[in-house]
């Protein structure tokens, strides 16, 4: 399904069906594993992406600073290596960061078309129309769409730069990292670039600090999972009565978030004629965030056929944003 409306272009491989129907399954696949587990994509209705967003300016939380200054001070150079025309961005969001990386195409003369990636039609709907504003004459063709699932048909037109903004890419373990970047890496042509966020690995404490803050944002955010469940799948779940837990696992390099049955309950949803029973104090994982280090980030671009052609960081040495050629 394409919409145009002036320089927009809305396509739309996702429906209701699609999005339910994933749902479910992950719901009942992840509520019957052993332990139970929930994927993150699932924290995203309006009230989880406002309380991410909130998650973004607390003063624990630095990776969307530090990915900023590194987008402030090397987002010239990232276009003029690039050399892109075309810039896409997969899990867009609002595109508020993007607007560095569109200025900079812009002032290089390349910038022709810009192709925001996301599930939620109606936030890329909004932003793609804020972007034309701010930008005229630029193209936007917006796709609807599950990154995971539906590389093989985002527009392949002009000279591309993939942007994998944020550190997104820690929420994939080793196995779905593998098969995303070997995915990616077949869609792209010679003279196409891959732009990369990754946070880096640093000290526990500041990590830990970071999911899970004194103000309780992102147990909110963390629990707003389960809201879902309840709205969308006709649970019982009381989300208050499951604690917000944040940990990192130092043999995996990767922070988890759980939540924790606070007492022993059955949950009924509806939906799927499913019951699931909490022991007292069992944990349910959500989330995983991996943490890289450079030589291993370049090697798992290496071995499904990325070369790194640079490698920035913020003057911490916190974040990282990977430019690399297929």
């Amino acid at each position: 399904m394409s919409v145009s409306q002036s320089a927009v272009e809305l396509i739309n491989h996702l429906d209701r069906d699609y999005l339910r129907q994933a749902l479910e399954h992950d719901v009942r696949t992840g509520l019957t594993s052993t332990p139970k587990w929930l994927p993150p994509k699932w924290f995203y209705d309006a009230a989880g992406s406002d309380l991410f967003s909130q998650i973004t300016r607390l003063p624990e939380y630095y990776p969307t600073r530090r990915e900023l200054a590194i987008l402030r001070e090397r987002a010239a150079d990232i276009a003029a290596r690039s050399g892109a025309d075309t810039l896409v961005e997969l899990g867009s969001g609002t595109s508020e960061k993007t607007v560095l990386l569109l200025d900079a195409l812009t002032a290089a003369g390349t910038l022709r078309t810009y192709t925001p990636v996301d599930v939620d039609s109606v936030t890329l709907g909004d932003a793609a129309r804020r972007l034309t504003a701010r930008y005229p004459g630029l193209a936007v063709r917006a796709v609807c769409a599950d990154f995971e699932r539906h590389l093989a048909l985002l527009p392949r037109t002009g000279r591309r730069m993939v942007a994998f903004l944020g550190g997104t890419i820690g929420n994939l373990d080793p196995v779905a990292r593998e098969v995303f970047l070997k995915e990616l890496r077949t869609t792209l042509r010679p003279g196409d670039s891959f732009l990369l966020g990754a946070d880096l690995v640093k000290d526990t404490g500041r990590l830990v600090a970071a999911y899970d803050d004194a103000d309780g944002v992102t147990a909110a955010f963390n629990r707003n999972v389960l809201h879902v469940i309840n709205r969308e799948l006709g649970s019982t779940f009381e989300p208050d009565a499951f604690e917000h837990v944040a940990l990192y696992d130092v043999q995996h390099d990767w922070i988890e978030m759980r939540l924790r049955a606070t007492r022993a309950m059955n949950v009924r949803i509806a939906d799927l004629g499913l019951s699931v029973s909490f022991a007292a104090g069992e944990e349910m994982r959500t989330e995983i965030s991996a943490k890289f280090r450079p030589e291993g980030l370049r090697k798992e671009l290496a071995a499904v056929g990325f070369t790194v052609s640079r490698h920035y960081t913020d003057p911490t040495g916190d974040f990282s944003l990977v430019l690399a050629g297929a």
